[in-house]
């Protein structure tokens, strides 16, 4: 497990790659592709070539005469318009495949795109791109490499992500688009595990890969050690925060930064949370969507993460409460009232229906006259929503997070709360 950047080369015999490729695996630029395709194909080059403007870089045709698209299985951040965006690179597009759209479905979707554009600006369109996308993850992500040579950032990999509609807090609600890095390669070599999924039960990316493994093995002759030094080729690529702490290289690499307090506020573990901020690890980074760590910590109820940063005297967000997603302690309540813009009627709500009715009091009591007016109004309606998911769910007609029991719980706590 390395940190990011460090050599990955040379890894496989050609013996050995060969093997790989009749079960459909590649390695390039340091990753495993798998589900892999066979190179390019010469028609399909020019089909795509006289859609474009300018010229395809080389590393994309490095890669393309190893495999013309497949699966890929790595975690990806990027900041998006100030937010911490995940970014899902899943596939690498094809002619032919069977995803959302196969590779000149996406470049007519840009075709369509670019003349829209064209049209805005009064001017006549060529039929021409200038960024052909080339993998992604439904309609919802897209990479993109930059193929025209006039542009300053020619060969650039590019991702793009759609926005989510305001009601999501802490998204980002306008797309985004960002810089990977300067080439396709290095762009693979941004691709890491944020979890190691062959030792955390909590990780997710990898999971994939690991079963299409699974599957070589025990059904296509993939041989055990040929399939078990894949896997310790792809764990090369777990992003090592804890090397790097103790190291005290932590603040060379601000991902690792970013995972390292993430992971402390997920445990709640304050001891953790101050060696790092001690480390120099700024308190108000964002590291989810918009999300700081001091909402991260509300959402995750990390209460002694949570009282551990406030002793930092971070500049605190408004209306943090508004993310209480459990029993919050009613102390810690009552210190976050000293600062403003914390009170809400949806703060309120929220600490009575997760059972802390006297953390609930202590909100509605620094209330406006205003807000206290839309409180019995608000409550109302959010009994009638949880009214409804209740029927539902006893129906059978709905499958909730919190089943039949807790809904029933919340439901009567907000049926008995009074100011």
């Amino acid at each position: 497990m390395v940190t990011p950047g460090m050599d990955t080369a040379h890894a496989f015999t050609p013996n050995e790659l060969a093997q790989l490729r009749e079960h459909n695996i590649v390695i390039w630029a340091g990753r495993v592709i798998f589900e892999a395709q066979p190179p390019i194909s010469d028609d399909a080059l020019r089909d795509i070539r006289q859609h474009l403007r300018g010229t395809l870089p080389e590393d994309l045709l490095s890669l393309w005469r190893l495999t013309a698209g497949g699966r890929l299985d790595y975690d990806l951040r990027l900041t998006m318009n100030g937010n911490q965006e995940a970014i899902s690179w899943a596939e690498l597009f094809y002619h032919d495949s069977d995803g959302y759209r196969d590779l000149p479905g996406w470049i007519e979707h840009e075709q369509a795109l670019a003349e829209e554009a064209a049209e805005a600006r009064g001017q006549n369109w060529d039929g021409k791109i200038d960024a052909l996308p080339i993998g992604g993850f439904e309609y919802c992500d897209r990479i993109y490499v930059v193929t025209d040579d006039n542009a300053l950032d020619y060969g650039h990999a590019l991702a793009w992500k759609m926005g989510l509609p305001p009601a999501w807090r802490h998204a980002m609600h306008g797309d985004g688009l960002a810089t990977i890095a300067p080439t396709l390669r290095d762009a693979f070599q941004c691709l890491g595990l944020e979890k190691d999924p062959a030792s955390d039960d909590s990780a997710d990316t990898g999971l994939e890969l690991l079963e299409y493994l699974d599957c070589r093995r025990q059904d296509h002759g993939l041989p055990d050690a040929l399939a078990n030094k894949v896997i310790g080729f792809y764990r090369r690529a777990v992003l090592d925060w804890r090397g790097a702490l103790e190291a005290d290289t932590l603040s060379d690499y601000p991902l690792l930064a970013t995972l390292a307090l993430s992971h402390a506020i997920q445990q709640d573990d304050a001891a953790l949370l101050t060696q790092l901020l001690d480390r120099g690890v700024a308190p108000d980074i964002p590291l989810r969507g918009d999300m700081g760590p001091l909402s991260l910590a509300v959402i995750s109820n990390a209460w002694a993460v949570f009282q551990a940063l406030l002793d930092r005297n971070p500049p605190l967000p408004e209306r943090l409460l508004d993310d209480v997603n459990g029993p919050v302690p009613k102390e810690l309540v009552v210190r976050l009232l000293t600062h403003p813009n914390q009170a809400s009627v949806q703060a309120t709500l929220r600490c009575v229906f997760h059972g802390v009715p006297d953390s609930a009091h202590c909100i509605a009591e620094q209330l406006s006259v205003q807000q206290r007016a839309t409180l019995p109004e608000q409550q109302q309606a959010l009994l009638t929503s949880l009214r409804t998911s209740l029927e539902k769910v006893r129906q059978g007609k709905l499958a909730h997070y919190l089943g039949e029991d807790g809904l029933r719980l919340q439901v009567e706590r907000l049926e008995a709360f009074r100011l």
